[in-house]
């Protein structure tokens, strides 16, 4: 039976009629009144685990599941041993510097040497400003980093950003995109190179989903 590491989130629901459209059904997940992490279709063909974003990866890293379906942005920050298989074209957002919109900065260059920049993409942040030479100080912080730049704990955030309607609320703009981002589909190497449980026609059939929409 495959075995599909789901994220809990934004990308849920879409990833859910995506599976749908090829004769799986998770939908329970959806049910705010569920509790389970783990179910199984009715086909009895495969079974998803509910997982934290950033846990996705892992999961399939390490085999517990096949496949998953995860953020550009989160495969770019854990830099997991994983298969890339498809961009499924949804969850559209991009990777930015934002800085408060009272602030001299126009762009990353524009940050101060050893300035501070919170963000919760650790390794996303530092790659950026090492591709600059520009030296600055990472926070990590893992709830609202806007409150970075407005408490004056740092000169700008790296985060991602999809309207930005929040920056706009909390009066800071961007000033620079590291990358655009979208949901991925990802396999554990091996189980794809086995072909185990006949994952390649699941694979394809999700391939066929794809391209039917584009």
């Amino acid at each position: 039976m495959i075995t599909i590491a789901l994220p809990k989130g934004a990308l849920l629901k879409d990833s859910i009629r995506l599976l749908q459209a090829v004769g799986l059904d998770f939908s329970a997940f959806l049910d705010s009144a569920n509790r389970q992490l783990e179910i199984e279709d009715t086909t009895g063909t495969a079974k998803a685990l509910l997982v934290r974003t950033h846990d996705v990866p892992v999961y399939v890293e390490y085999g517990q599941a096949q496949l998953g379906i995860v953020g550009y942005d989160v495969l770019r920050e854990k830099n997991s041993k994983v298969a890339h298989l498809a961009d499924l074209q949804f969850g559209g957002c991009r990777m930015s510097v934002a800085v408060k919109a009272s602030s001299p900065y126009q762009s990353s260059l524009d940050l101060p040497p050893h300035g501070r920049v919170a963000s919760k993409f650790v390794h996303c942040a530092r790659e950026h400003f090492n591709k600059l030479d520009l030296p600055v100080e990472i926070i990590p912080l893992y709830g609202s980093v806007e409150l970075g730049p407005i408490t004056g704990m740092s000169e700008a955030i790296v985060d991602l950003v999809s309207t930005g309607r929040t920056l706009k609320e909390n009066g800071l703009v961007e000033i620079d995109i590291l990358f655009e981002t979208t949901a991925r589909l990802i396999a554990n190497p091996l189980s794809y190179r086995l072909n185990t449980d006949r994952l390649h026609d699941l694979v394809e059939q999700l391939h066929s989903s794809i391209l039917s929409k584009v």
